[in-house]
């Protein structure tokens, strides 16, 4: 399947997936707090979800050959890099750094987002990793303007996280998005200035860099979901949905 460009009324619609997107996030990030399950923190995902009559793009999600995911949400606690699952005997502690990774699809489109949030007062390391994380997409949104090219988004985040010291995750990628959640092209944390895909205005990428405090390398455990850092480092996931158009960057899971 080539890229899909997006009109105007199919950003609109984009544009309500992603404000359903933004509002279930505030709602579960709001009860990060010391004592909370993450299976509880699903359970506010999937009470708003059903209020916003929207579908799930997470639940029954079975790309290449792994199981179909378990819940609406992902969870992925310090140093869990992405797609935690929920569940009753995980329970946030103070300090714990947790990223909130939700996406929906309404009227057949979808929208995706990621923050990563702290639980209580966060040791100044855990600050300054998600301090770069926010930093690393705010530059990218800044290179998606029609004429720019995937490269330079992937160089921005790069520039931003490793100039603060930190590991870029390379393992995993952002990705297009519209009527699927996946679709091309795929939007890597690197790049070199200049090169890869040109941008184009009707394109929708889903951006999301991903920093470890140590090393780069991760591994996916024997659930066939859950990834983590190699040597138990922090890590920290953001994610926006951004239309690229003649206007400039449109984020469409802003609040």
């Amino acid at each position: 399947m080539g890229i899909i460009l997006k009109s105007e009324r199919e950003l609109d619609k984009m544009r309500e997936a992603g404000r359903i997107v933004s509002a279930v996030l505030d709602a579960v990030e709001a009860a990060c707090v010391p004592g909370v399950t993450t299976f509880e923190l699903n359970a506010i995902a999937k009470r708003e979800l059903e209020r916003a009559k929207a579908r799930s793009a997470f639940l029954g999600y079975r790309p290449g050959g792994a199981p179909p995911y378990p819940a609406v949400l992902c969870t992925s606690v310090n140093r869990v890099v992405v797609h935690g699952i929920p569940s009753k005997q995980e329970c946030l502690r103070e300090g714990d750094l947790i990223g909130i990774d939700f996406a929906c699809l309404k009227d057949g489109y979808c929208a995706d987002a990621a923050r990563t949030v702290a639980v209580g007062v966060i040791s100044e390391p855990a600050r300054g990793l998600l301090e770069a994380t926010r930093a690393c997409l705010e530059r990218a949104i800044k290179e998606s303007i029609p004429g720019a090219r995937l490269g330079d988004i992937g160089a921005a985040i790069a520039r931003a996280g490793e100039s603060r010291g930190y590991a870029v995750v390379r393992d995993f990628t952002g990705h297009g998005i519209g009527r699927a959640m996946h679709e091309p092209p795929s939007v890597p944390n690197h790049g070199e200035p200049g090169r890869g895909l040109r941008l184009r205005p009707g394109m929708v990428l889903a951006i999301e860099p991903i920093l470890n405090a140590g090393s780069a390398e991760v591994v996916v455990l024997d659930d066939g979901w859950t990834v983590v850092t190699a040597d138990a480092s922090l890590s920290a996931h953001v994610e926006h949905t951004v239309a690229i158009t003649d206007d400039g960057p449109r984020v469409l899971t802003a609040a």
